[in-house]
């Protein structure tokens, strides 16, 4: 039974030390507070330290990388600046390795590399495939693997290797593939779909700021659709 946060919602922890706060983010909640003033990952963690630790201040707390709000899994957190830093320095050295799983529509090749040049518009949030002559567009890379297909659905299960870290990335270069992200209303094909991407952050991996140690977190999605289209849970 994995140990919670005690907060609404509640917050699977996966670890925790004195440096780092590992928990699983679920699905549609926010990573960090926004214009929307809807309850975030980053605030309830806080309130959860506040309370065990009995700080009657500001607590400190992190955070090092994000999740888009319809997407759950694993997160790391930093208790310290200076697990915060190293963190970041890692992240940005591409030595934090981020794993995912996803179901696309159709079936995807075994396995591959796709790289795209992104361009995404401030104003929509909305992110599109470019040449790599477009001035302002950033090179997104990942490499990833089939490991199951449901061929009544015509839907793949797909892990996947993010070495570059380019916002809504994953959607975009499996849509871009002719393979959108099943329920994906922005860069799928079912616009009136709720939006609900079939995207989980699985695991991340990175030497502990402190220790030294290569540490691994992973988590698997919930049993429920489309998830429960697979194997994974046999």
């Amino acid at each position: 039974m994995l140990h919670t946060t005690g907060t609404n919602p509640e917050i699977p922890i996966l670890f925790e030390d004195n440096h780092l706060l590992i928990v699983c983010k679920p699905v549609n909640l926010l990573s960090q507070a926004d214009h929307t003033g809807d309850t975030d990952l980053l605030t309830l963690c806080k309130l959860y330290l506040k309370k065990k630790h009995q700080k009657p201040g500001k607590v400190y707390l992190g955070l090092v990388h994000r999740l888009d709000r319809p997407v759950g899994g694993v997160m790391a957190l930093a208790k310290t600046s200076k697990a915060a830093s190293r963190l970041s320095e890692q992240i940005r050295e591409r030595t934090f390795y981020k794993r995912y799983l996803l179901v696309a529509e159709g079936k995807t090749p075994i396995n591959g590399v796709f790289v795209h040049y992104l361009l995404k518009d401030q104003n929509t949030n909305h992110v599109t495939s470019v040449s790599p002559r477009e001035r302002k567009a950033k090179k997104a890379e990942l490499g990833y693997q089939r490991i199951d297909y449901n061929e009544e659905l015509n839907l793949s299960l797909v892990k996947v290797n993010l070495i570059t870290g380019r916002p809504h990335q994953i959607r975009v270069q499996f849509a871009t593939e002719g393979y959108p992200l099943l329920g994906d209303r922005k860069y799928g094909t079912d616009k009136s779909a709720p939006e609900s991407p079939a995207l989980y952050a699985s695991e991340i991996c990175f030497r502990h700021p402190v220790l030294g140690e290569m540490k691994t977190y992973s988590t698997l999605p919930p049993d429920i659709k489309p998830w429960k289209y697979f194997n994974m849970y046999k």
